[in-house]
């Protein structure tokens, strides 16, 4: 057990993005299921809590709160629920990094939970047994997992992985199944906004295969708006900073030196000239002889 903590330990600190964001949503989950269990036990109204993390297909509350579309595919509620979208995570992953790039990954995991949260609101907004429901929030990492593993599936869909019970099989059944699954469960009331975020997750995946198999990155866009973010919080090194102005200094001593051994050497060419060779004294001499040699 010390051995695989210490080998997540160290995947993260050498920033492996897989690893970095199942620690962030098991973070989360671990800090509000402290939070939830203060207030059940001093009986607080946890409602506004989620208000301010989970995504609602209520317009007016998404446009008071449009940070929520993000914050909500980091939110789990339940050990099951977090287990079972880490794992998947987790092993569809590392799939998917054997194909495509860090940066691939967190940006797709990104989009993914956008495009689930889109089609959540459009179906919420538009389709009258949704519509009856009266915008309930919605939570859950499964749209920006079900994008990874869509797009690991199309994009090699002859790919086999090995699961217990049934043996090898391709891949690509394992997303369809998921697909079926989830279309089969839309008018489940446990979880309405879950199905149909999965479904918007898998077209978000499928298309982003299909696109990088003619060579075109939908993700490039979200990966450049990351640097972008993660370049304002950067500081340059004092350090280098440091080697920078002494590497200059150093190049301006270098100079100088050089411009007055250059001046001493035209001097005593000068003295030879009018004098000759023989009026120069012993470390002219050393001088103009050393200067020959380089």
């Amino acid at each position: 057990m010390g051995v695989f903590i210490d080998s997540i330990k160290l995947r993260f600190k050498q920033k492996d993005i897989l690893i970095q964001l199942i620690v962030i949503n098991i973070f989360i989950f671990l800090v509000l299921t402290c939070v939830n269990l203060i207030t059940k036990l001093f009986q607080i109204d946890s409602i506004s809590l989620f208000e301010y993390i989970a995504v609602s297909s209520d317009t007016g509350m998404l446009l008071s709160h449009p940070w929520t579309i993000l914050t909500y595919m980091f939110v789990h509620e339940g050990l099951w629920h977090i287990l079972f979208n880490m794992l998947l995570l987790f092993s569809f992953g590392q799939i998917f990094l054997t194909y495509f790039n860090a940066k691939n990954l967190g940006s797709l995991y990104i989009l993914g939970g956008l495009a689930g949260a889109a089609l959540y609101m459009i179906a919420f907004n538009t389709i009258p047994y949704y519509i009856g429901m009266n915008h309930p929030f919605m939570i859950g990492a499964s749209a920006s997992v079900t994008a990874i593993i869509f797009a690991a599936a199309f994009y090699k869909p002859n790919l086999e992985v090995g699961l217990l019970l049934f043996g090898r099989i391709k891949i690509v059944y394992i997303a369809i199944f998921i697909l079926i699954i989830d279309f089969v469960l839309l008018g489940d009331e446990s979880n309405p906004g879950g199905h149909v975020a999965h479904i918007g997750g898998a077209i978000l995946g499928y298309i982003f295969a299909k696109q990088y198999l003619k060579g075109k990155d939908i993700t490039r866009w979200i990966s450049r708006i990351i640097d972008s973010i993660a370049n304002l919080f950067k500081k340059r090194s004092p350090k280098k900073m440091k080697v920078k102005f002494k590497a200059r200094e150093e190049d301006y001593n270098y100079n100088q030196r050089r411009k007055s051994q250059s001046e001493e050497i035209d001097h005593i060419l000068d003295k030879i000239k009018s004098s000759g060779y023989s009026s120069l004294n012993k470390d002219e001499k050393k001088r103009l002889f050393d200067a020959s040699k380089k």
